[in-house]
């Protein structure tokens, strides 16, 4: 059985998201989530690559 992420793909292309231009008070707001966690989620996230 293999084990379940912890985070959905969507959630992990946020960083991405906001590397292409979008708005960090936005896209927090869009997902519903704090600031604190995006950049949280950012540093884990942030340099991963597409796929």
């Amino acid at each position: 059985m293999r084990k379940r992420s912890r985070y959905s793909e969507e959630q992990i292309g946020i960083p991405t998201e906001h590397e292409a231009g979008a708005n960090c008070a936005g896209l927090c707001r869009k997902h519903g989530m704090s600031e604190g966690s995006f950049y949280a989620w950012k540093a884990e996230f942030g340099g991963m690559p597409d796929g």
